[in-house]
């Protein structure tokens, strides 16, 4: 009868809830595919702006299969996790070679698609094709944790699969698409990592946590992973009037996209010590008028950076690319477009705003 009873409530609440987005105009595969993509580790208010944009670019599965890497990376320049856009074109491509453009319905045959995990293929094939599976996101597993006050660590695979089969058993088969719709909204808007909005929660009555006053130190995360602290050291190059500019490796770390050169800091090496050695090892250039510009710091996957920014000029030697894919010299105007990590975006934004 509880189930039945979080199953109605929930519903209900959704239906008349329920946010206006987009991608629930007509449940289109595509739109849902990339706003799930997007959605990942980004929230709706910042995705929304990010989707809209893509979708008047890029239309269709057949407009993002044929698009240049370039123009994909600056759309979603970010957004983060760059590869999640290069699994997008993957997929288009292979939608579009081998299904005549259209998405798998089933679970199984949506995880095989790059980039498209359980997660994902859940919510496709529930969201889009109605089939009766459970998502969990970190919304659902935050309402799941509080809601049958379950104090194991989330972010262990093992407690990640007591709480799928939680709301597998939750799911009301025939109504997957707005039932889980409903727990991920309920996530995003009431039962918020901070200060639950409790009073205003529809399976208040129902939720153990908020019973026993719990909420607030559920779920249990565990100790978060400690950051790796490194200093890196980078190089705004000016000459003519332009800037350089070269793009990373095609594997590794944030690939494709631009930066300014530079490289981190060793032992007992100043920033500027620093700057000096990399660009001559990456670039076999020498350096003068080397001037501070900005320090900042960032954080990104497993890392804590603090970034030591300053321009120069090149003092002697002929500029030669060993480290990046490729390099150029542009104006200040044309780096807006290029895909650049944040940091760099930063560095971008404040560099405008002095010399304009």
């Amino acid at each position: 009868m509880k189930t039945q009873v979080l199953q109605e409530k929930l519903l209900k609440w959704f239906t008349e809830n329920q946010r206006d987005l987009p991608w629930r105009e007509n449940y289109d595969p595509y739109q849902v595919w990339i706003s799930e993509i997007m959605l990942q580790q980004t929230q709706v208010k910042t995705a929304l702006p990010y989707f809209d944009r893509w979708m008047k670019r890029f239309p269709t599965l057949k407009s993002v299969a044929a698009a240049d890497e370039e123009t994909l990376l600056k759309l979603w320049e970010g957004l983060g996790y760059y590869s999640r856009v290069r699994n997008i074109q993957n997929t288009a491509k292979l939608l579009i070679e081998e299904n005549q453009g259209r998405f798998p319905t089933d679970f199984e045959q949506l995880k095989k698609l790059p980039g498209i995990g359980p997660y994902t293929a859940a919510a496709i094939a529930s969201i889009v094709f109605e089939k009766n599976h459970a998502v969990m996101d970190g919304n659902v597993m935050r309402v799941l944790s509080r809601l049958y006050n379950f104090e194991g660590n989330t972010r262990l695979p093992k407690n990640q699969a007591i709480l799928q089969k939680m709301a597998e058993e939750l799911l009301p088969h025939g109504q997957a698409r707005n039932f889980n719709q409903a727990m991920m909204e309920l996530g995003a808007l009431i039962c918020t990592t901070k200060k639950p909005d409790c009073p205003n929660c529809p399976v208040q009555k129902e939720c153990l946590a908020n019973q026993l006053n719990v909420q607030d130190r559920l779920p249990n995360r565990g100790p978060a992973a400690k950051k790796i602290a490194i200093q890196v050291a980078i190089g705004i190059l000016f000459q003519d009037g332009k800037i350089f500019i070269q793009k990373r490796p095609a594997e590794g770390l944030m690939p494709g996209l631009w930066e300014f050169p530079g490289g981190r800091l060793e032992k007992d090496e100043s920033p500027e010590m620093a700057l000096e050695r990399e660009l001559h090892e990456e670039l076999s250039v020498k350096l003068t008028k080397i001037k501070p510009f900005m320090t900042l710091k960032h954080a990104y996957t497993k890392f804590q950076v603090q970034l030591h920014c300053f321009t120069a000029e090149i003092q002697s030697g002929t500029l030669s690319i060993k480290a990046a894919q490729e390099g150029k010299w542009v104006c200040l105007e044309e780096l807006q477009n290029y895909a650049f990590p944040a940091a760099n975006g930063l560095i971008i934004k404040n560099l405008v705003s002095r010399l304009k």
